[in-house]
């Protein structure tokens, strides 16, 4: 997926982004918001390519404000992780390490207007990363605004955009496993991918969202087999 995310971000602002998301579902007087509008490849970090959803209503517990938790995505990692052949556990890792801001849709479209190149989903996806990855898909004719709604959306452009990725890589990477490597394309994009898979060591950023995969790696298998 790709996207490029800054983590204090969520911390230093708290008053001001709490203080949009107040006037966002004010505006929403109690309705549900209008579907609308990114992979997957992202996390602290952004994929530097263009990074993707299914068609018809979403099978993931439904979202509340303050409730999100990736192993409620489940079922769809399992579907989409089989469906773009890559390992589940490594899917659900990244939402996990994809999961450090609040994933209630109002308040995502409240930063987004804040900072226009913000990601959207559970999965953090950008504009570019979704519209790359949807091309010749089941989901080409859905929407980048439809994600921070649509969480399976979310998980299969996610998914499809860490297959996209290892069709990129090397037959023998050197120095890491293809998973820490899909992981690392999706939070850096696929050129630094190349990258770290022949030999450059990973950056401060990017070795911190591959060390946060592996504290995220139990949890994320407990949660896909459970």
């Amino acid at each position: 997926m790709a996207a490029s995310r800054v983590r204090w971000r969520w911390w230093v602002l708290p008053g001001a982004a709490l203080a949009v998301w107040a006037v966002a579902h004010t505006d929403r007087g109690g309705t549900t918001p209008d579907a609308a509008p990114r992979p997957a490849a992202t996390s602290s970090a952004a994929p530097d390519a263009a990074p993707s959803a299914t068609p018809g209503g979403s099978t993931t517990a439904p979202q509340s404000a303050g409730a999100y938790d990736p192993a409620d995505c489940a079922a769809a990692v399992r579907r989409y992780a089989a469906a773009a052949g890559i390992h589940p556990q490594l899917l659900m890792a990244i939402l996990y390490n994809e999961s450090y801001k609040p994933h209630d849709p109002a308040l995502e479209r409240a930063w987004q207007r804040y900072k226009p190149d913000a990601a959207f989903g559970v999965a953090n996806m950008h504009r570019a990363a979704f519209d790359e990855v949807k091309r010749g898909r089941a989901f080409a004719d859905r929407k980048w605004e439809e994600l921070p709604d649509d969480r399976d959306l979310a998980v299969e452009a996610a998914a499809w955009y860490l297959h996209d990725l290892d069709r990129q890589l090397p037959a023998r990477p050197v120095g890491h496993t293809r998973d820490e490597l899909l992981a690392l394309g999706y939070n850096a994009g696929a050129g630094n991918m190349h990258a770290f898979a022949h030999g450059t060591p990973p950056g401060v950023q990017a070795q911190s969202y591959l060390d946060r995969l592996h504290e995220n790696w139990a949890r994320a298998g407990r949660a896909v087999n459970r």
